[in-house]
């Protein structure tokens, strides 16, 4: 699919890693109402790379809540794991600007070793791998941070609630964009699949405000279009934490099962 030119695209992208909850609605709601009010287009799109966590149940379930909401979308519904061959192809595309190495280092190495914290708080890779030319069998394929960053002048930038944000990629270190057990990566997939999809624009949680800077370079990087993104606030449980599948926040499915309706969670996300 991709779009026309005229009608914006909007995408609600779920990983089938769990029962879907009221964060998730909030996000697919929003993205629903907005393509609507916009006469644009909602599509949905099942992010199951992962294979080691995606499940069928999961994936069956994810259709079962959208359509309980209310909400339709356009068919096929894009899987990621039967398009493995366009992350390959944007894989070598870095690969041959010579962006891409090898990395054997285990978390616990990296622990060891790092240099400090990345924008998710996570240790930051200093880069124990780079220039080393290892095999690439056995080994994830990292980004080489400063050559990219240098390719793109230095920064990255996107539209962002009408606004232009600008922010430096680099605080990222070189991310890890082909795993070794499945051959690709978030970021990888998603800045694939919204090109090709004609994604105009992406409205998704605050959490994933600062991975826009790693896929607005890989945007660049490929040549591929920038939509415009919003990132919504977080829906918190009531010790004010994210919601999130770790944790079991309840299930849209258990709401329902005790007698919640489609405008009852629509209150319970401010979406009434």
């Amino acid at each position: 699919m991709s779009g026309d030119g005229t009608r914006k695209i909007f995408r609600f992208a779920p990983s089938p890693n769990g029962y879907l909850h009221l964060g998730h609605a909030f996000s697919a709601l929003l993205d629903f109402d907005l393509a609507r009010r916009e006469g644009g287009r909602f599509l949905l799109r099942i992010e199951d790379i992962d294979a080691g966590r995606a499940r069928p149940q999961f994936e069956a379930a994810i259709y079962e809540d959208l359509a309980w909401l209310g909400l339709s979308w356009e068919e096929p519904v894009r899987r990621q794991s039967e398009h493995l061959e366009d992350y390959a192809a944007a894989l070598a595309e870095l690969d041959a600007l010579g962006l891409l190495y090898s990395c054997v280092c285990s978390r616990a190495d990296i622990a060891r070793s790092s240099i400090g914290r990345d924008l998710d708080g996570a240790p930051l890779y200093p880069g124990t791998c780079r220039g080393k030319g290892l095999a690439r069998a056995g080994a994830n394929l990292r980004l080489d941070m400063a050559k990219a960053a240098a390719l793109v002048g230095g920064e990255v930038s996107w539209r962002e609630h009408g606004k232009v944000i600008v922010a430096p990629p680099q605080d990222w270190g070189d991310v890890v964009l082909g795993r070794k057990d499945i051959g690709t990566s978030y970021h990888i997939a998603v800045v694939v699949d919204d090109a090709l999809q004609g994604v105009t624009d992406v409205v998704r949680g605050r959490d994933l405000f600062e991975a826009t800077r790693i896929q607005r370079l890989l945007q660049e990087l490929l040549g591929l279009p920038a939509p415009a993104y919003r990132h919504h606030a977080m829906v918190l449980d009531e010790d004010g934490r994210k919601l999130a599948k770790s944790r079991l926040s309840k299930p849209l499915r258990e709401l329902r099962a005790e007698g919640a309706t489609p405008a009852d969670v629509r209150a319970m996300v401010g979406l009434a």
